[in-house]
């Protein structure tokens, strides 16, 4: 029996795996014609190679990056006057002599980052005349990463579907029509870098390099230069299978003609090879890395290749579920009315729901272990020239890129920026000594690019833009180290702890350790210099960006120095190290409310009412931080709020992302859902003319989020935020519907993870829990608050609150009485 049933089993299985890869509307963009800007095209990604479908009808144009092709090289970019330096600037600090200070700080800075750069363009030409295409649809499954285009033309349905294959590192493109022999194209590359193409053995080739400078201001005299042993090689390759037809060489395009359908396979590679090194003196044959994966993913056929990315990628995104019980009939609409008509009406939850689950498919798409990380469009660009050079801005964006790594069930996604700290942390500590004369720990600043930049922007003295209230800001490394901690208290992995986090972590301490110094005026210990990030206080008259103790930089300091300390009474170790910390941690400036109620961004009471500024980095103690809760302090809540009050809501979309989650934390799931609500504002493409743009933040046709112009930030910060609206376990408890929105009534959250490594299951009725499941993957002790009385069904125990121990493996349900 067991010889058949074993079979029947293997069959079952593959019958529900197909059964599953059937399209689910709610996970579906749609677009009723082709993408004619960028920002409406659709984004495929594997962490390595990226896609934008623009889904045309006579052309079809995909755009084309990798993950490691930037601009530059290694380039510490440390300044060696900056230490002689920095008692000067201390001392003009303190005595409030702020221009002084600023004039000195400007001789401190270093070079600007390397620019993140488009590979390519794939076109696909089609002898179809768009006006008489009927019933075209474009859509993007965010469930199953593809995206599929069809239209009718001449009585004949043609279809094109494409996917990034994480398992098979390729682009994957399917043609077909049916009508036998109706597939006919050609198809070529170009590159807006120095590139060519060429093709060998009916394979097309396109070879490049990249520029070695890239300008970071359109005055600079040298906007894009090439230097001979300076920048980076890269190779795409592309083959092509059809069945029936014939394949042939076209000047300089691949031509199908007659086919049933047809498969294209892309793969391409960069001649990176670490960050401390030459890409071109050191680097990868490009091409030999794209042939081999070529060879590889040649040898499946389209079927395969399709359910092994499905299956690979819904490994990822089936770990949660996210539902608000509502009808579905505006799945059928297109994206892009849904975002127009949220605004009138915002009843469509599904939209909501989408936008939570889209953030979830960005950060697989373009963060995965070995990949670098997803930086300010994540892994998306089409400009030689992006805007802030598509970098790592550490003074906020990076890290909100990575909010929903860990509680959104997507630890693996994590791992890049993980990786990418470390070598920060080697650049970092050449930077503390030579910058700083510090010997002791490792910095970072606030831009950061592939080459793990550490040092100072601004192009030491030379650039007459100077911006001190972003380059002077010695905080990066420190707030990027709370996220190894994180990871921690998510995953309970003492041996990832032990090897790489706390060495780290304990790094960034050493540093600010070394930082801090005592102020001469309060005897605290204080940052100096210190600013907070992109503001500017007024000062008899004058505006000015650098001084001392920040709220946003002891913040970071102190949440940093807690974790640290933690972490070594996890580990058993450090005792001596750790009470030394104890005790900078001690004289730490204290918060500060100011003559308004709120919670004071400078050291002294400078603040502005009228200041709207997007960067409210002084609640960094808030969220992502732990040191300001209701229950616990109350005072420096109700300044949190009052500072909030001053801002407003409508700001740029990563702005608006983080006023949800802060408002999240205040426990007030109306105000979190009413900036939520107005993240859906439709935004035009930045080329588009059109005569008056919105203001604030919202969302492109395709749900990429803008600043505007595009940020991935966003996406990434709502998915967070509408996770800590329905849980947070960051105060040592799990606290659910901690800040329920009261018009989501009813809804399940299924597969999001709480510290301590718990996994979730959660449903609520009329805004009260009716099931609850728990599923201990580390057995830790679990403490969990109800908004409402539940049974423990196991125990029989009833109430609002249940402390236990639990076991590794072992679920626990808990149900409305």
């Amino acid at each position: 029996m067991q010889r058949i049933y074993l079979p029947i089993l293997f069959l079952l299985s593959i019958f529900n795996i197909e059964s599953n890869a059937q399209s689910n509307s709610a996970y579906m963009i749609k677009a009723d014609r082709p993408a004619e800007f960028w920002e409406e095209a659709f984004p495929l990604g594997n962490g390595q190679t990226a896609a934008m479908v623009f889904g045309g009808i006579s052309e079809e144009l995909i755009q084309l990056n990798d993950h490691t092709l930037w601009s530059g090289t290694p380039d510490p970019g440390n300044n060696p006057a900056a230490a002689g330096l920095l008692p000067v600037l201390r001392k003009q600090i303190f005595a409030k002599e702020y221009a002084n200070a600023e004039a000195t700080w400007r001789k401190m800075q270093g070079p600007y980052s390397a620019r993140y750069l488009p590979l390519g363009d794939l076109q696909l030409q089609f002898d179809h005349q768009t006006q008489e295409a009927k019933n075209y649809l474009r859509t993007l499954d965010i469930q199953q990463a593809v995206s599929t285009v069809s239209y009718e033309l001449n009585g004949i349905t043609y279809e094109r579907s494409a996917f990034i294959s994480h398992p098979a590192k390729a682009l994957i493109i399917h043609i077909k029509a049916d009508e036998k022999k109706s597939v006919s194209f050609r198809v070529r590359m170009s590159s807006k870098l120095e590139a060519s193409s060429s093709i060998v053995s009916d394979q097309l080739i396109l070879k490049g390099r990249t520029p070695s400078i890239v300008a970071h201001r359109n005055y600079f005299p040298e906007q894009v230069v090439y230097k001979e042993k300076e920048g980076m090689l890269f190779e795409a390759k592309l083959a092509i299978k059809h069945k029936g037809g014939t394949l042939k060489t076209n000047g300089e395009f691949l031509e199908v003609k007659d086919a049933d359908e047809a498969t294209l396979y892309l793969t391409e590679n960069t001649s990176f090879n670490g960050f401390d090194n030459s890409a071109m003196a050191d680097g990868k044959d490009p091409g030999k890395e794209a042939a081999k994966k070529m060879k590889l993913v040649l040898k499946k056929d389209y079927q395969t290749l399709k359910r092994e990315h499905s299956s690979d990628f819904r490994r990822l995104f089936d770990r949660v579920e996210f539902e608000l019980g509502v009808s579905m009939d505006q799945n059928n609409l297109m994206t892009v009315d849904r975002i127009r008509n949220f605004e009138k009406d915002p009843t469509d939850f599904q939209l909501q729901t989408l936008l939570f689950q889209f953030g979830r498919y960005l950060l697989i798409s373009s963060s995965r272990p070995g990949s670098r990380p997803a930086n300010l469009q994540g892994i998306w660009n089409d400009k030689v020239q992006p805007p802030w050079g598509s970098n790592y801005t550490i003074n906020i964006n990076t890290e909100m890129n990575y909010w929903l790594a860990e509680n959104s069930n997507l630890s693996e996604c994590h791992q890049p920026l993980l990786d990418f700290i470390g070598e920060l942390a080697i650049n970092g500590k050449e930077t503390a000594k030579v910058n700083y004369g510090i010997h002791e720990g490792w910095v970072a600043h606030h831009n950061s690019d592939l080459w793990a930049k550490t040092s100072p922007v601004g192009n030491f003295d030379q650039d007459r833009t100077y911006y001190p209230e972003a380059f002077c800001w010695q905080m990066g490394g420190a707030w990027l180290s709370l996220h190894l901690w994180e990871h921690f208290q998510y995953t309970q992995d003492k041996t990832f702890l032990s090897e790489k986090g706390y060495p780290l972590m304990k790094g960034a301490a050493q540093f600010m350790m070394h930082w801090l110094v005592e102020d001469p005026e309060s005897g605290f210990l204080v940052t100096a210099p210190s600013s907070s990030p992109e503001n500017h206080f007024n000062y008899q008259g004058k505006g000015y960006s650098i001084g001392k103790a920040t709220t946003m930089d002891i913040s970071i300091v102190r949440e940093l120095f807690t974790a640290v300390i933690q972490a070594s009474e996890e580990l058993g170790s450090d005792a001596q190290f750790r009470k030394e910390l104890i005790g900078f941690k001690e004289r730490l400036y204290p918060f500060q409310v100011g003559k308004y109620g709120q919670l004071q961004e400078w050291s002294d009471d400078l603040d502005d009412p009228k200041d709207t500024h997007r960067h409210i980095s002084h609640l960094f103690g808030l969220f992502p931080g732990t040191q300001i809760s209701p229950g616990f302090s109350d005072d420096l809540v109700n300044a949190a709020k009052q500072t909030l009050a001053h801002r407003g809501d409508i700001s740029t979309g990563w702005s608006m992302a983080w006023k949800m989650n802060w408002w999240a934390r205040l426990r007030d799931g109306d105000r979190a859902y009413q900036i939520l609500n107005k993240s859906f504002g439709f935004l035009e493409p930045v080329e588009k003319k059109v005569e008056k743009r919105r203001s604030g933040g919202g969302l492109y046709s395709n749900l990429f989020s803008g600043h505007p112009p595009f940020q991935i930030d966003a996406n990434f910060g709502v998915t967070a935020g509408i996770i800590e609206m329905l849980m947070q376990s960051h105060l040592g408890e799990i606290r659910l519907l901690p800040a329920l929105p009261s018009v989501w009534k009813n809804g399940r959250i299924k597969g999001i993870k709480a510290r301590g490594n718990f996994e979730l299951d959660m449903e609520w009725k009329d805004g009260e829990i009716v099931r609850l499941e728990v599923i201990s993957l580390a057995g830790k002790d679990c403490n969990l608050l109800f908004p409402n009385r539940v049974r423990w069904k196991s125990k029989n125990q009833t109430g609002n609150s249940f402390q236990f121990k639990t076991k590794k493996g072992e679920r626990y349900v808990f149900e409305k009485i």
